[in-house]
């Protein structure tokens, strides 16, 4: 769920959720998003095209149909049957559907990186022409002007619609969708300002917006950094492409989906930051065809359990200085079957484990199963320690089911790291503690934090010893002598029905 520290910017998403709602009638979530997200992205390269196409037309040299002209601004060509103006035009007609199929057709024509990206199921029987016009309505007659940027307000409604329709999907949500607050904190403690960054399955491409917000947060420039993905869904490998062109992320994410075990599309590429949620112990994914793979360099990872396939994945794709964040389910921490304890014990005798953070509960739509955040550094500031913490605690219930990292725990979570790194972290006990490498072998090699930060001391509550005893006594006295009452009446009772003892 994405929310905003202030209500009245997020006016325009919930319209558009709500209109979205309504249009869903009989379709499954899973289908009407790619519907809502595609018109948001149609209508965000109409804008950007229509500015462009004035300009140029201000300038009186008839360039204004030269797609060179568009491509030299990162923007992309739509051609005259594709523009907003003709979706407005048909929005209450029988065929709308029909013409923004074709006006999605006609674009990727033109427009080679977005060949079989784009939705094309705006005609099909199960969408309501009617409720489609009025959400071509929503979009045609807001006032843009007044929301700011365009990129901003389409970018974070496409940003809240995944959120919504995460929610709405449950566990299928998990494919494409990482919660905001869980990327934020990644992003936070990596600071990912510039050089080259990863994400071997990326889902929408969540990793990347947060990164370049924190850029855009921090007065950085977007330009010094390149971004490499890889998905293995197709349909969430084309909401990725549409996410970053809305964001004009410029991402190569390959020129299809592929398994990133069986099919790496990036075989040589060496990442200065690696940001990941892979999905979560993976079962089938690969490991007959792929004992002998050089990645393994800590071992073979079990059959059954894809988990330390993708950590070694990722550190065998880390440049010599480069950093990782993840996401993993916390068997990973403590598992010695399958050989996982070898692996895991490999790694943090390589000096690369720098922190791990345990998440409390209820974090994500699509599963209730604790998660921990792994660091993994090539080059660590703290050579031979490592940042246990339990961030167990943290966060805000917003519904019966799910919890948020707040952005005070966030920046207090990225805080306490960076002050780690530093030198200068006070410990707390119950919360955090650095631990040297032969801390952890006395643990034998497992990483739970609970085990290195111990337990937060109870408050003082200023009521002597003494007294508490005698309070406790006389409490537990009571007790004894309610007990023997029930004792007689129950064997009272079961005299009267002939059993006796």
């Amino acid at each position: 769920m994405v929310k905003k520290d202030n209500n009245s910017e997020i006016g325009f998403e919930q319209e558009i959720w709500q209109a979205a709602e309504e249009l869903r009638g009989s379709m499954d979530a899973s289908e009407y998003k790619h519907v809502v997200l595609g018109l948001i992205f149609l209508k965000y390269i109409s804008d950007k095209f229509e500015e462009r196409h004035q300009e140029l037309i201000d300038e009186g040299e008839g360039f204004e149909e030269d797609k060179d002209f568009y491509e030299e601004k990162n923007i992309f060509y739509v051609p005259p049957e594709a523009r907003w103006n003709v979706i407005s035009e048909h929005a209450h007609k029988e065929d709308n559907g029909i013409t923004i199929d074709n006006a999605m057709r006609s674009i990727e024509k033109e427009n080679s990186t977005l060949k079989d990206v784009l939705p094309k199921t705006f005609s099909s029987n199960d969408l309501d022409k009617q409720k489609l016009g009025a959400v071509i309505d929503i979009f045609t007659n807001i006032k843009m002007a007044e929301k700011g940027d365009k990129k901003d307000i389409l970018g974070r409604t496409y940003e809240y619609c995944l959120g919504k329709f995460a929610e709405s999907e449950g566990k299928k949500a998990g494919e494409f969708y990482t919660p905001s607050c869980i990327v934020k904190t990644i992003v936070e403690i990596l600071e990912p300002y510039k050089g080259r960054i990863y994400d071997p399955c990326c889902g929408s491409g969540g990793m990347f917006v947060q990164s370049q917000k924190f850029i855009e947060n921090h007065s950085g420039n977007i330009d010094n950094i390149s971004v490499y993905g890889q998905e293995s869904n197709p349909t969430t490998w084309k909401m990725a492409k549409m996410n970053l062109a809305i964001r004009t992320i410029e991402a190569d994410l390959g020129k299809h989906n592929a398994d990133t075990f069986l099919n790496d599309l990036h075989p040589t590429l060496k990442a200065d930051y690696i940001m990941a949620n892979p999905p979560f112990n993976l079962k089938k994914w690969g490991q007959e065809q792929l004992k002998e793979d050089q990645r393994w360099k800590y071992g073979i990872p079990p059959k059954g359990n894809a988990n330390f396939a993708w950590i070694q994945h990722m550190i065998y794709h880390l440049a010599p200085t480069g950093k990782l964040g993840l996401v993993l389910a916390n068997g990973a921490l403590s598992s010695t079957t399958s050989g996982e304890g070898k692996i895991r014990q490999a790694i943090i005798e390589d000096d690369l484990v720098d922190c791990i953070i345990a998440l409390p509960g209820q974090l994500f739509y699509t599963t209730g199963i604790p998660v921990s955040l792994w660091f993994i550094d090539r080059n660590k500031k703290q050579k031979g320690k490592t940042l246990f913490i339990d961030a167990r605690e943290l966060g805000t219930m917003v519904s019966r089911k799910l919890r948020e990292l707040t952005q005070e725990d966030i920046q207090q979570l990225a805080q306490t790291y960076h002050q780690y790194q530093e030198g200068t972290l006070e410990e707390e006990k119950g919360y955090s503690k650095i631990a040297t490498l032969d801390d952890i072998k006395e643990q034998d090699y497992i990483l739970t934090p609970g085990r290195y930060v111990g337990f937060k001391p109870e408050e003082d509550d200023g009521i002597p010893f003494e007294v508490k005893m005698k309070t406790l006594t006389t409490e537990l006295g009571e007790l004894f002598e309610e007990s023997h009452k029930l004792e007689k009446e129950i064997k009272k009772s079961l005299k009267e029905i002939g059993y006796e003892f």
